[in-house]
Order: structure tokens, then C-alpha cells, then sequence
């Protein structure tokens, strides 16, 4: 009867950590495996599609050029040219062009 409790025991702390060695190895991943998108509207370019809030590009850093909600450049400002849900320049109006992804390639 021990002897199954301590099998039982050592499958169970087995199991524990591969999943916590799989979703460490999935946050690594993500973390590696978010790149920047630089973006234009009408060739002018927008900011990078990021999720860094630090990357000084990134459309999510409320304190950059491209992410602020107050920058007349930005796509988060939503009375600006580019963030209002009514324009023709904002990825926020469903009837508009949206954004373009640059081709960082070329």
C-alpha cells in the first residue's frame, strides 16, 4: 500500500512540473517570439505593432510618438487624423483602407 501512495506521489509531482515547465517554455517563446511590425498609412510611416510598452516606436507605449493617446501622429488619439473612428486615415474606421504592414525586407 506505501508503495502506491509513493508511486501516486512521485506521477503526481511528475506531472506538476512539466506543466510548469511547459508553460515557462511558452511564455519564453512569446516573449522571443514578439517581433515589430512597422505600419504606414498612405506611405507615411505609424509606429511598430508591438506589444513592448517600452519600445520607443511602439504604438503601445502611451509615451511615444506613435502609441500616445494625445500625439496628432499616433493611431490611439482618438480625436486625431489617424485615430479617429472617422477618418479615412485610422485603422479604427471599419470603412477605411486600415493600415499597411511595411515590408521590412526591402
Amino acid at each position: 500500500m506505501k508503495y502506491i501512495n509513493f508511486m501516486v506521489l512521485g506521477i503526481t509531482i511528475w506531472l506538476c512540473t512539466a506543466v510548469v515547465a511547459i508553460i515557462l517554455i511558452g511564455l519564453c517563446a512569446t516573449a522571443r517570439g514578439a517581433e515589430d511590425y512597422p505600419v504606414s498609412t498612405n506611405d507615411t510611416y505609424r509606429g511598430s505593432l508591438s506589444i513592448n510598452p517600452y519600445a520607443p516606436d511602439s504604438t503601445s507605449n502611451p509615451y511615444s510618438r506613435y502609441g500616445s493617446p494625445y500625439s496628432i501622429d499616433s493611431i490611439n488619439d482618438p480625436y486625431g487624423e489617424y485615430g479617429s473612428p472617422y477618418s479615412q486615415e485610422s485603422p479604427g474606421n471599419p470603412y477605411g483602407p486600415g493600415l499597411d504592414i511595411l515590408d521590412i525586407n526591402d
